[in-house]
């Protein structure tokens, strides 16, 4: 269901990595969340480091949602970095996976082909 990976790059540098990977795989970074720092402009105090970038490749995107309309529960693809007991990770859950829990439609090659392109991004920024 998830596919995670080690770094000993900084969550900055990773990040980076990974969205500059993202670009030239021809994905797009829709949004990138600070967890920590959003947390604590709400208020709350949270001591790791979590960032969440929301990627997406329209045409896959279209292609998915002109079959099913309810795999928009499952998009955009999250990819994150973060911190965690002296250690750093990039992870997501897997496309194939979450699109088998919203989907009946006959979608199956193109999450794998998407989820072949996300863990090669993880891995170029690993």
């Amino acid at each position: 269901m998830k596919y995670v990976v080690k770094t000993d790059k900084s969550i900055d540098q990773a990040q980076a990595d990974l969205e500059e990977a993202t670009v030239a795989n021809k994905f797009g970074v829709l949004h990138t969340y600070d967890l920590r720092a959003t947390m604590k402009s709400k208020g709350v105090d949270f001591d790791r480091e979590v960032r969440v970038l929301e990627v997406c490749n329209p045409h896959h995107a279209k292609t998915a949602m002109s079959a099913d309309i309810e795999v928009n529960l499952a998009l955009p693809c999250r990819l994150s970095v973060w911190g965690q007991e002296g250690q750093h990770y990039i992870g997501m859950l897997k496309p194939s996976a979450l699109l088998q829990t919203v989907s009946e439609a006959p979608l199956q090659d193109l999450a794998n082909d998407v989820e072949e392109t996300l863990i090669k991004l993880i891995e170029a920024a690993r």
